[in-house]
Formats: C-alpha cells, structure tokens, sequence
C-alpha cells in the first residue's frame, strides 16, 4: 500500500496544504465543518481539479484519472443503489469493470463474509438498517482491492452505541488489510479512538500533525488548544505510589490522586466540563479538591469559563449558564474545585527505566 504526500495544494479554502500520509497507517483528518477535510479527499480520489501535486509513493498521481488511482471512496451520503440488492450493489464497481461473472460473484462473497453480512445478501437497501447500509458501502468500497481507502464521516449519522461497535471493527479490518487510509471527522473522540495520527485542519491550512496523546498534551498554538476543548494541562514533577492502584502525582505544587498502572505519569489533562466548582466546601472525601481564587469569567458559547488561581497554576473550568446564573461568582472570590478522577487523561513514560519515588 502507497504512502501518500501532498504538495503545496490548492482549492477553495484549502490553500498551501501539505501533509504526508504514511504507509498502511490510519489518519484522521481532524476539524471544524467547512475545514477543507472532504476537499483533500476529492483530491486525493481526482474528483475535482487543484493545482499542487499529489504523489503516491513519491510517485505525481495528478494526470491519473480517479478510476486510474486505486482509491476507495466511502462517501457520507452512502449512495447505494435502491434497486440493486446488497451483493449487487457490492459488484456494481467491478461489473463496470466488465470483471468476468464468476470473478464478481466471488469477490462479492468474499466481501459479504469479511464485513459479517453474507445473510444479507439478497436485501435491499430500504430494508438495512443504517449500520447494515455502512457496512453495505464499505464493502463495495473495498471491491476492487484498492491500495488507499478514503472515509468521510462514515458513522455520523449512526447512534452512539452503533457507531462505537463499528469503529472497534473498521479500525481491526484496516490493521488486518493493511491499506492506507484517511478518515474524516470533527469528532475528537472518534479521532483519538481511530488514529494512528491526527492531522487538525482549521480553515484549509494543517495546524498540527502527531499521534493522538501528542495533539492532546502537546498542542501546538492556542487554535488547536480551543479546538479540543481547552484541556488544563499540567506537568507532573514527582509521583508516588500509594498502593491500592492509585498514586500521587505531584503537578505543578499539587498533589494529585491518580489511578497507578506501574508508569511514570508526565503530564495530565482536565477538560474545563470535567473540573466542579463549588462556592463551599464540599461535604465528603478531599480526593483532589483545591481552593483558588477566580481571575476572570468569559463566556464562551454555551457555558461560562472560569478562571482560578490555584497555588502557582491556573485552571480553567466551566459551568453551564442556567447554573452559573444562580451563583455569585466573581473575579476575586474563593471558590472549591473538584478535579473529577475518572475524566484525568495521562500522558505516560513507557518502558523507559525511570522510576517514581515511594
């Protein structure tokens, strides 16, 4: 399977892009609607013109029509052909080929065992329900064997527990055929749950390029850290275990309870949602609660975010308007927060020798 490159592409918001996609690695094109994802992959496919050069194995793909590239195309809106039943709608790529009959029946029951729906074969689409489609239209797809396989939001219009089960799939079918691919999305936990790496698109221009944990504990610029939802993030100087599968962490002078799996924690990250503000002291355990002083309020879309000195960091948190409305929280006063547990995100050495102290 090609490695992909993109130089210096332009079309519409998409201006001066360049981003290289490794060999038989799953990126995801992470961003806003109107971002420019959908526009790179019609470019990478040979949908629609550019200027800018694309090049599979280092080798310029620009002259080659679609049909000529080896992509797989997975649209949004599924297209499958009401008409046509599931084995039918899965060999249509192939019968246009002009592929030999016994060779599209075959290729279609090898898909139709791979994506789990050989008892749907003779179906049509108005019958499937919406994962049964997805799985209709990836594998019409994957027919023709293509050496780069491109996914536009293929789950948003799936509920959440069906879209989790076919990610857990899709993500073990593209390790198991080995194909480069790109997947769309605006999702961020989709994306840290698909990607080998994550490319943040924001007004047609790359931000950031790294695997998921890099673009989480180490964004680049303040666009990128609003984007994924302003993560607190701290430095972890020291931890110690405590036993019982659970450490402390000393971060930036406070001392934080984390759950212990034996690494060295280096950093950790809260969103703004998950930190709980309090005018007074919460009844119960004082399992990472903090006093601070606010430094500013902004709102910001739905919510209220609120700044808190605490000891020598400063922790962003947010309360929805409906509640912040009916508390008095001001610039200047002293407020409790709770740092919820189980939202921690860590950032961790592994395997690397270093030991924390007891």
């Amino acid at each position: 399977m090609p490695s992909i490159r993109l130089e210096n592409i332009n079309k519409y918001i998409c201006q001066g892009v360049s981003l290289e996609i490794f060999n038989k690695e799953l990126l995801v094109l992470l961003g806003p609607n109107g971002a420019g994802k959908t526009t790179l992959l019609n470019i990478i496919a040979g949908l629609t013109d550019y200027t800018g050069s694309v090049l599979f194995d280092s080798e310029p793909v620009d002259k080659l029509s679609p049909s000529k590239r080896g992509v797989g195309y997975l649209f949004q809106d599924l297209f499958l052909f009401p008409h046509l039943d599931v084995a039918s709608n899965i060999a249509y790529g192939l019968r246009a080929q002009k592929q030999a009959q016994h060779e599209l029946q075959g290729r279609a029951e090898e898909l139709l065992q791979l994506m789990k729906i050989r008892h749907l074969a003779t179906r049509y689409p108005k019958h499937l329900s919406g994962g049964e489609k997805q799985r209709v239209a990836l594998a019409r797809a994957l027919a023709f064997s293509p050496q780069v396989l491109l996914l536009d939001e293929p789950l948003s219009s799936l509920d959440t527990q069906t879209a989790k089960y076919l990610r857990i799939e899709l993500k073990q079918l593209q390790k198991k055929l080995g194909i480069t691919t790109i997947y769309v999305t605006h999702d961020l936990a989709e994306a840290e749950e698909m990607a080998d790496r994550i490319a943040i698109i924001q007004s047609g221009h790359v931000q950031q390029v790294g695997r998921p944990e890099e673009i989480f504990f180490y964004p680049i610029n303040e666009a990128v850290s609003d984007f994924i939802g302003a993560p607190n993030i701290l430095r972890c100087d020291h931890c110690r275990s405590l036993g019982q599968g659970v450490m402390e962490a000393d971060c930036g002078g406070l001392n934080i309870i984390l759950p212990d799996d034996g690494n060295m924690v280096r950093r950790i990250a809260l969103f703004p949602r998950d930190i709980y503000i309090s005018e007074t002291e919460p009844p119960g355990p004082g399992v990472n609660r903090f006093k601070g002083t606010i430094t500013s309020v902004n709102s910001y879309g739905d919510a209220v975010r609120l700044e808190a000195k605490v000891g020598e960091n400063n922790l962003l948190a947010e309360v929805p308007h409906h509640i912040f409305d009916d508390m008095d929280l001001t610039v200047g006063k002293e407020v409790f927060l709770i740092l919820k547990l189980r939202r921690i995100k860590v950032y961790q050495d592994r395997d690397s020798g270093q030991k924390r102290g007891i």
